[in-house]
């Protein structure tokens, strides 16, 4: 059985993980709406996960909503005593399945105890405050309110750390005057490279980064230059997109994300997938080629 101890760990609050964790957010159905085809099937993504060393497990009371929780409950409770389960809040659904803001303290608050009940959790271990002021991308804005309140709760004993997602530097660097930042999620990959600087910044200060989307979300990424290298490796093109990013900082944490199992072991396997330095450079220089690395819109994650 391939493990993933090869891929290493880094601190996420004050929990050690395993760098390659998994998403959750595909265990609902289409659209991230509703629930799955195969309620069977997506317990058995979560299961054959943690067997094969994932002990940090990405999600949201929004996916779904409540559908993704309510099957990690149900699939892993109780839950092993080094899993980390993050969460992240300030969203709610439409009829139609539509993305809204939900940043005022009473909603967050009330989205917190929602994941508590859902997770079946008493205390939440990172929940990750998305910032809302442009759904599909950072966007400047004041969370000072927002991480008062999510501050609040942590006094309480329902959080133990906070994080930040889709989030600019200017609003890391606001919120850690406010509360100790625990890990910062945004969107980046191969070609998808706005935040460079950032996750160096970050590492030297050993701030967890994780990126979602990182095998390109729901425009799989695509490169002949990442085929290529791929190909030379023995591995499949995400495969070494996941082993890139591994390489790529070390407080880089990944959390890919399946509904499949077949599909779960592929990406895992990318712990065994090892870049020589030229591999690393002739991928360094994809998103230069492909235009990509500029803040592009995205779905909401």
């Amino acid at each position: 059985m391939i493990t993933i101890d090869r891929a290493g760990t880094f601190t996420l609050g004050h929990r050690t993980v395993n760098r390659l964790g998994y998403g959750a957010m595909q265990l609902a159905g289409p659209g991230v709406f509703g629930p799955p085809k195969d309620p069977t099937a997506a317990k058995a993504v979560l299961r054959e996960a943690v067997a094969r060393g994932v002990n940090h497990i990405d999600t949201s009371d929004f996916y779904g909503p409540h559908i993704t929780n309510e099957i990690i409950r149900e699939a892993l409770h109780p839950y092993p005593d080094d899993l980390v389960i993050v969460t992240k809040i300030s969203a709610r659904r439409g009829a139609d399945g539509s993305w809204i803001p939900a940043m005022s303290p009473a909603e967050l608050t009330q989205a917190v105890h929602d994941n508590l009940r859902n997770l079946r959790l008493d205390v939440l271990e990172v929940v990750n405050l998305r910032a809302m002021f442009d759904v599909h991308a950072p966007a400047e804005g004041a969370l000072d309110a927002q991480l008062g309140a999510l501050a609040d709760l942590q006094r309480k004993g329902l959080i133990r750390h906070i994080g930040l997602s889709n989030v600019t530097p200017t609003q890391i660097a606001q919120a850690r005057r406010i509360c100790t930042i625990a890990c910062v999620q945004n969107h980046y990959n191969l070609v998808h490279r706005a935040d460079d600087a950032l996750i160096d910044a970050l590492a030297r200060d050993g701030i967890p980064y994780v990126p979602f989307f990182p095998l390109g979300g729901f425009t799989p990424l695509q490169s002949s230059a990442l085929s290529e290298a791929a190909a030379r490796l023995g591995a499949t093109p995400m495969q070494a997109a996941l082993a890139w990013l591994l390489r790529r900082a070390p407080n880089i944490l990944l959390i890919p994300g399946t509904s499949s199992v077949a599909h779960l072991r592929e990406n895992l396997a990318a712990a065994e997938c090892v870049l020589p330095d030229d591999a690393v450079s002739e991928l360094d220089g994809v998103a230069r080629m492909a235009g990509l690395d500029k803040p592009v819109a995205i779905h909401q994650r």
